[in-house]
């Protein structure tokens, strides 16, 4: 059924390929606007704020640790996906519906528990990175104002999970444009025209999310015709759908925080220079390569919702088809995106920390260009892992990709930078971001084995289930 009628897409039948690229554009464009509008924090900080470098450190500082806290909840929304496609392939609309009101109370919920971690907790856990003396007051701050905006943030998310369950990609991509312009308008008017630094971007990123999540509330509940339709007064916790939510949600969510925790224990590591310059164009170079995996991560999100759909439709020889398919997309655009990132990495980087940096040995661009050396030429090794991340969800698996994420991604990660990088000889900025690469190539091997497993197990179920049948 066509979006335009604002009910559940079909994405069980007809050809795959430009069904997959129909579904994954709008998802594409939305990650990137998403990653833009962040930019767009970092970059007017950067140009127009009296103290540009510093702010970027305070403010680039507190990624890892803000998605830590959120994480959890934000994993959840993979359940939200996985069964709302799953009952919308089979046509139960009563589940469909007991799905959509569990999610959004999860979803409130979750919001004003990160709320409180972040909002009161945020000097202390700053401290426990390592944040560098100078930005920890900044750093604090804007994490406070920002978790205002966090509950919004969650509603946003898990809307969108509906959304994208029912084949809907194009309205998160609106919404988020609309709320990403708003974003973009208030950092000018408070940096710009006020002079604010890191407290009014804050401000601006938490009404931003509060305009997102309003604008997907309102569709679920207004402009919506399928069984996904949001009732307020059907909001509530169905016992049955949270324990579904949270067998597929709470692993992955624990695999997101802990993702996150080595990406803490890395960030500490770069603190460990105790350089400006290093975590600037640290900073730096992680925005940029950031829209090289918001790009390939809409191939997870399109493997989980066709392997959803399929398999709640009773077609799951086509679980093969659907990853190969995804595979190369995302090797390609992963490659692709990569090697435009390095060769234009010099005059990007200049958008962060100003366009009259130096470039030499010891200056902010220098060190970004370091990082974004390794890591975006090796990035679609990250890509490939998303994939079959999404596609052993799509297929229910839950508590074997979080193990395998977490002994080979953040294991692998956390063993380096305690034994490799400890070594006086080896305590180097480019042998610190080397284990990236590596952690992705051993979990892809992992997972390559458990998907191969898995899916010889449902398809031996279903062609059980047409023997009795028969």
């Amino acid at each position: 059924m066509s979006i335009a009628g604002n009910k559940e897409r079909d994405l069980t039948t007809g050809p795959l390929v430009p069904k997959i690229i129909l579904f994954a554009l709008p998802l594409m464009a939305t990650g990137i606007l998403q990653l833009m509008f962040n930019a767009a924090d970092l970059i007017i900080v950067g140009q127009f704020a009296p103290n540009g470098q510093e702010d970027i450190g305070a403010i680039g500082g507190t990624g890892p640790l803000i998605n830590l806290v959120i994480n959890l909840f934000i994993g959840l929304s993979v359940g939200t996906s996985v069964f709302t496609a799953r009952y919308i392939g089979a046509g139960d609309r009563e589940k469909t519906g007991q799905t959509v009101h569990t999610s959004m109370a999860v979803a409130l919920i979750g919001g004003i528990v990160c709320f409180i971690l972040g909002f009161f907790f945020a000097r202390t856990f700053l401290s426990w990175m390592g944040t560098i003396d100078k930005f920890l007051d900044l750093s604090t701050r804007y994490m406070q104002i920002y978790f205002i905006g966090i509950p919004a943030c969650l509603i946003y998310n898990f809307g969108s999970a509906i959304l994208r369950a029912a084949g809907d990609t194009f309205h998160p991509l609106l919404f988020l444009t609309i709320a990403g312009v708003s974003n973009v308008i208030l950092n000018i008017i408070m940096v710009v025209c006020f002079q604010r630094s890191v407290d009014g971007v804050a401000w601006a990123s938490a009404v931003s999310q509060i305009i997102s999540a309003g604008l997907v509330v309102w569709y679920l509940a207004f402009r919506t015709e399928g069984s996904y339709k949001l009732e307020f007064r059907k909001i509530r916790i169905h016992k049955a759908r949270l324990w579904e939510l949270i067998r597929i949600g709470v692993p992955a969510g624990v695999q997101g925080a802990l993702y996150s925790l080595s990406n803490i224990i890395i960030q500490s590591g770069v603190n460990s220079f105790n350089s400006e310059a290093v975590v600037s164009g640290c900073v730096a170079s992680s925005s940029i390569d950031s829209f090289i995996y918001s790009a390939m991560n809409t191939f997870h999100h399109a493997a989980l919702s066709f392997i959803g759909q399929n398999i709640g439709a009773g077609k799951p020889e086509k679980i093969g088809k659907i990853t190969g398919t995804c595979l190369w997309m995302v090797s390609a655009v992963g490659i692709l995106l990569g090697l435009v990132a390095c060769f234009f990495g010099e005059p990007l980087l200049r958008l962060y920390v100003g366009s009259e940096a130096a470039a030499g040995e010891g200056s902010a661009i220098y060190y970004g260009m370091i990082r974004l050396q390794i890591i975006a030429l090796t990035y679609f090794t990250c890509g490939i892992m998303d994939v079959f991340s999404g596609s052993l969800r799509g297929m229910g698996a839950s508590l074997g990709p979080t193990v395998i994420c977490l002994t080979g991604v953040c294991g692998v990660r956390i063993l380096w930078i305690y034994t490799i990088f400890r070594m006086e000889e080896f305590h180097k900025l480019n042998i610190l971001f080397y284990s990236y690469p590596v952690s992705w190539v051993i979990t892809v091997m992992a997972q390559f084995i458990l998907y191969l497993h898995l899916r010889k197990k449902i398809l031996r179920q279903y062609a059980g289930k047409s023997v009795s049948s028969a």
